[in-house]
């Protein structure tokens, strides 16, 4: 491998890893947030708000000014975009009421269970071929869901919900003819006014904290970077690293927030301890799917 071929596979494994890193320890800054008496639907109204000028440096750094005006101009695509919009705005609701409400363990088993149900929904819906360690991925995922049904007593909403509305959302996306950068920013183009009205309505009501101090001040103002610096490091890496790579380093953050749900004292019982067994298991079988599947494709 040429000296500049391996510099830039070292920078697309560093830049997976940081992504990943970053949305792993993402309740933390929700956390610190929550402490300094910021609700949630706050929270989400800064996410919403400041996001969309990060979207729109990174539109700016790839030039893609042009292509957001082309799709601008098509009214088909603005629709699946708004759709597509919707679906991550439930999932980055469900994720920070979640986190605030104490279930960071039952959110990481969201995102441990999402690659397996989009490969399940590639198979229904797109005819995509599904591997023998799909299947059995799928199969101990689904036997991992239902113990930890009877752990919890119910249904584990949460990470049914952040699994299903990030599948809606890739499902989506895979229709809309835009790179990643001005889908994002219309996206959060979308979400910015009424981000933009509530923090408004918050503040001339004396209820926003947005200017109460330099350090709330600052870390609402982090929500932009926090929401898009990652998705940006995801996109770089993910075109230069192989399938095998993405498969694995996918799971970092889903580790990550399970080990700060535990930290945080989140109730972990032996039955909640046995159904993430079966979770680990459909995502150590699904990883090694994606290795042999790799492999294969190598020489090609």
């Amino acid at each position: 491998m040429p000296p500049h071929s391996q510099t830039e596979s070292r920078s697309a494994y560093a830049a997976g890893v940081g992504c990943y890193l970053l949305w792993g320890f993402l309740p933390l800054y929700f956390h610190l947030l929550a402490k300094l008496g910021v609700t949630s639907w706050e929270m989400i109204a800064h996410r919403s708000l400041w996001s969309v000028l990060w979207a729109l440096g990174l539109v700016l750094i790839a030039r893609q000014v042009g292509q957001v005006a082309q799709v601008l101009r098509q009214p088909k695509t603005l629709g699946v975009l708004a759709l597509t919009t919707l679906a991550i705005f439930s999932n980055w609701t469900i994720y920070v009421f979640a986190v605030n409400a104490g279930h960071v363990i039952e959110a990481s088993l969201g995102y441990y269970i999402n690659p397996l149900m989009n490969m399940a929904a590639g198979a229904l819906l797109f005819r995509e071929r599904m591997s023998t360690e799909g299947k059995v991925a799928i199969g101990l995922a689904a036997v991992g869901v239902a113990i930890q049904t009877v752990a919890l007593g119910h249904l584990p909403i949460v990470s049914l919900g952040l699994a299903l509305t990030f599948c809606v959302y890739a499902i989506l996306r895979k229709q809309v003819k835009a790179d990643a950068q001005t889908g994002l920013f219309i996206e959060c183009a979308y979400l910015a006014l009424p981000g933009l009205a509530y923090v408004w309505f918050l503040q001339s009501s004396g209820q926003g904290h947005f200017g109460d101090g330099a350090s709330v001040t600052t870390l609402l103002a982090l929500a932009g970077p926090a929401t898009v610096v990652p998705l940006a490091l995801f996109a770089w890496s993910a075109r230069r690293l192989p399938l095998s790579a993405v498969g694995f380093l996918q799971f970092i953050a889903p580790t990550i927030q399970f080990l700060l749900g535990v930290a945080f004292g989140e109730p972990f019982t032996p039955l909640r301890a046995l159904s993430f067994v079966f979770i680990w298991l459909g995502v150590a079988t699904f990883a090694y799917g994606a290795w042999r599947k790799a492999k294969a494709l190598s020489p090609a």
